[in-house]
């Protein structure tokens, strides 16, 4: 029996699902939410520019382009700064917050963000009642953890911190810190016992890159919803694919995308920018296409911005005469 998925959110991906890839793949696909990339929060009060330059989407009230909300994630160990930039950014139009307590980088969690969190439930429930208590009630209070550091012991009295400091959902990623992203550490058993557990709703994330898996994983979680984020980078319509089971894009289309993404303008881009990203856009890509191995080879040694740009449009002009033919 096919199961509705109630909500497919965008997940947060640092250094990879930025503005300029919230504003191409939320116009192709139909996500009910995003998350931006984290804010780190040390102990001061942000300036405005932090959270324009990281959600860019808050100077069109909140929402991307294309219409889809934009809720801001927070990094930090420091309830009382945590309280007052979460605050901000509800002023400055964020639909909600969400705290980050599962980044796996070890750069983040050597500075007690992130997962490093996971292994002290109490500031997590410090952390996140500070937020909760800073924020409108109307708005509503997110977290995203990961089932623990190193074991998932203490998955539940982490969920439960979360819950009983007031949060309103929470995104489970279902792997340990030290699992990392390896696809057969994935344990959706561990967020379905969450979500028996708890009274609130609990979205799942993890290993969900298809219509299948996004099947099986609401089968066994009976979560209240998705999110997906290295699955939406290797199929670019796959909010699409999981909402109504249709065919992902083909690889005319993810041409047309890439052609789009590498013309989008950055006033901030030293020039490495469109160079980086198409690279890395196109390591996630040949998961789902076989074609996006071909052009990483024509591109990979390639330095500049315009030699880039030039093999994508022959790429896009190939593609488009061999289909006439």
């Amino acid at each position: 029996m096919i199961k509705s998925i109630p909500r497919i959110m965008l997940a947060p991906m640092q250094g990879v699902l930025d503005p300029f890839m919230r504003k191409l793949l939320t116009a192709y696909n139909d996500y009910d939410l995003c998350v931006s990339e984290f804010v780190r929060v040390v102990d001061q009060r942000l300036p405005k520019k932090t959270f324009y330059r990281l959600a860019p989407e808050l100077l069109q009230g909140g929402l991307t382009d294309s219409g889809t909300p934009i809720r801001v994630q927070l990094l930090g160990q420091y309830p009382q700064w945590l309280a007052e930039n979460a605050q901000l950014a509800i002023e400055l139009g964020s639909y909600g917050i969400d705290f980050n307590c599962g980044c796996p980088s070890k750069t983040v969690n050597g500075s007690h963000g992130g997962a490093a969190l996971l292994k002290d439930p109490e500031l997590i429930y410090c952390a996140t009642k500070a937020i909760r208590e800073a924020v409108p009630k109307a708005q509503p209070v997110s977290v995203k953890m990961r089932l623990g550091w190193d074991c998932a012991s203490q998955c539940f009295e982490i969920a439960d911190a979360i819950q009983q400091a007031g949060a309103d959902e929470i995104t489970v990623h279902g792997r340990t810190k030290q699992d990392g992203y390896r696809a057969e550490r994935i344990n959706w058993q561990a967020i379905g016992q969450i979500q028996q557990r708890l009274n609130i709703p609990v979205i799942a994330n993890g290993e969900i890159l298809d219509f299948n898996s996004a099947q099986k994983c609401r089968e066994i979680t009976a979560c209240c919803g998705l999110m997906i984020g290295r699955g939406a980078l290797n199929t670019p319509n796959l909010s699409k694919v999981i909402k109504y089971n249709v065919a992902k894009m083909a690889w005319s289309e993810v041409l047309q995308l890439l052609y789009e993404y590498v013309n989008m303008p950055n006033e901030r881009d030293s020039g490495f920018y469109h160079v980086a990203r198409i690279k890395q856009w196109l390591h996630y890509l040949d998961k789902a296409y076989p074609e996006a191995v071909d052009l990483f080879q024509i591109v990979k040694t390639e330095h500049s911005y315009d030699g880039v740009k030039a093999h994508i449009e022959k790429a896009v002009g190939r593609n488009e005469k061999t289909n006439f033919q």
